[in-house]
C-alpha cells in the first residue's frame, strides 16, 4: 500500500494567503512549547539573519503560538549587534510583555503611516499563526517589493497527507521540523540549488510523470529563487524580487516563473477538488505558457468556473518549483509530505499570478500543484527521477 502511495502523483492546491495558516489549537501549542528546544531554535535562527551592527528585528505572532521563543530571541538580539524592537500581536489584545515603545508607537497610526513606520525594520520574523492575509505582515510585504527589508518565514505548517489535505502539527511533527531545522547543512544545500540554478539556465527543463505530465519550458534570465535558509543582509541585497527577501525555515525550495511563452506541453492532475467539486482525470494543455485545452473525465465544468471566475491569470503557468533538502524528503515510514513540498523531489507546478516570482502574469489567482512522483530532466540531465533527487 506505502509504495502505491509513493508512486501517486499528490495535487494540493490552496490560496497563497490560506496555505500559510496553521491551528491556534492552544493545548497542541502548550504540548508542543514543553517539548521543543526553543533556546536551540532562537539560536538558529540568530545563525541564519546574521545580525549586522545596528539592524532593527521586528516579530509578528499570535498568543499563545511559540511564545517562549519570543523571550529566547528579544535576549540574543539584545545581545548582540542589533536592536529589538518587540513583537506585533495579529490578534487583540496585544499581550503587554511583547510591547516596547515601538510597538505601542505602531498602535497609534493610520495604515498609511503604519507601513511607512515598519519601513524602520531591517528584519521582520513570521511566527506561527502569522499570515500575508494580517495587516502588519501584509505592509511588510509591501515593503520588501520595493526594496525595504527582509523577513524570516517560520510558519511551521505546512504538513500534508497524500489525500491533499493539510494535517496536524502533531508533537511528532514538531519533532520532525526541529530536527531538520537544526540538522540541515544549509551550506550544502545552498552549492546544490546554486549548480540546478546554473544548470537551468541555457537548457530546456522537460517535467514528466507516469500520470501522463508532460510539459517544457525556458526559464533564460529569469529570477530563480533559492530558499536556502540564509536571511542575511548580503543575501538580500542580492534580491531580484519579492520572495528573494523572504527565507522560509525550514528551507528546500528552488523557484522559477519560467519565461511564460516558453512553456508548452500537458500537466495531467490526480483527482482532486476545484472549489467543492471533485474533478477526476484533469489535463490541462499549454501553448506559449497559456492553456489552450483541457479535458476532464469528470467535473470540467467546475474547472472552467474556476478559470471564469479568476480571469487570465488562472490560464496561465506560474511557476516551477524543486524541493531540494533531503532533510525535508518523504518519510518512509508512515509517509506524509513535510512543509509544503520542500523535501528532495518533490515537484511544484503552478497557475495564476507569479508577479511575486519577477514573471509577467498578474491578476492574483494562484493555484498550487504538487507532484511525488515527477521526472525533471534539464538538457539531457536527469536531476530527479520518479521523485527522487538524483544530484
Amino acid at each position: 500500500m506505502k509504495s502505491k502511495l509513493l508512486r501517486s502523483t499528490l495535487l494540493i492546491s490552496f490560496l497563497i494567503f490560506s496555505s500559510c495558516s496553521v491551528s491556534t489549537n492552544q493545548e497542541a501549542d502548550a504540548k508542543a512549547s514543553n517539548e521543543l528546544d526553543f533556546d536551540a531554535l532562537a539560536n538558529l535562527l540568530m545563525e541564519r539573519m546574521d545580525l549586522q551592527l545596528g539592524e532593527t528585528v521586528l516579530l509578528v505572532g499570535v498568543p499563545g503560538r511559540f511564545e517562549p521563543l519570543i523571550p529566547a530571541l528579544k535576549n540574543r538580539v539584545d545581545s548582540s549587534l542589533g536592536e529589538y524592537l518587540g513583537a506585533i500581536s495579529i490578534v487583540d489584545p496585544q499581550p503587554e510583555e511583547w510591547s516596547t515603545a515601538f510597538v505601542e508607537a505602531a498602535s497609534d497610526l493610520s495604515d498609511e503611516e503604519l507601513k511607512e513606520y515598519l519601513k524602520q525594520v531591517d528584519i521582520g520574523i513570521m511566527l506561527p499563526g502569522a499570515t500575508p492575509n494580517d495587516k502588519v505582515y501584509g505592509m511588510i510585504q509591501d515593503n520588501l517589493n520595493e526594496g525595504i527589508g527582509r523577513t524570516i518565514h517560520f510558519h511551521w505548517a505546512g504538513a500534508f497527507g497524500f489525500n491533499g489535505l493539510e494535517i496536524e502539527v502533531t508533537p511528532e511533527v514538531d519533532q520532525f521540523y526541529q530536527e531538520v531545522l537544526l540538522t540541515t547543512n544549509y551550506n550544502q544545500l545552498a552549492r546544490n540549488q546554486k549548480g540546478f540554478e546554473e544548470a537551468m539556465r541555457e537548457k530546456v527543463i522537460n517535467v514528466t510523470t507516469p500520470g501522463g505530465t508532460d510539459v517544457s519550458f525556458s526559464i533564460g534570465d529569469r529570477p530563480v529563487t533559492k530558499q536556502s535558509g540564509d536571511a542575511s543582509a548580503a543575501t538580500a541585497t542580492m534580491a531580484r524580487n519579492l520572495i528573494d527577501r523572504e527565507m522560509e525555515l525550514p528551507s528546500g525550495a528552488i523557484r522559477v516563473a519560467p519565461i511564460e511563452t516558453s512553456v508548452n506541453g500537458k500537466i495531467a492532475f490526480p483527482d482532486a477538488l476545484w472549489d467543492t467539486t471533485m474533478v477526476k482525470g484533469l489535463v490541462l494543455t499549454f501553448e506559449k505558457g497559456k492553456v489552450s485545452d483541457l479535458s476532464a473525465d469528470s467535473g470540467i465544468e467546475a474547472v472552467q468556473q474556476v478559470m471564469d471566475r479568476a480571469g487570465e491569470s488562472a490560464r496561465s503557468f506560474r511557476e516551477f518549483a524543486l524541493g531540494m533538502n533531503p532533510k525535508l524528503a518523504i518519510p518512509e515510514e508512515n509517509p506524509w509530505i513535510p512543509y509544503y513540498g520542500y523535501g528532495a523531489g518533490v515537484v511544484r507546478l503552478s497557475l495564476g499570478d507569479n508577479s511575486e516570482l519577477g514573471g509577467d502574469v498578474t491578476g492574483g489567482f494562484v493555484r498550487w500543484n504538487f507532484f511525488i512522483d515527477a521526472t525533471v530532466k534539464v538538457g539531457d540531465e536527469v536531476w530527479v527521477e520518479n521523485g527522487k533527487l538524483l544530484k
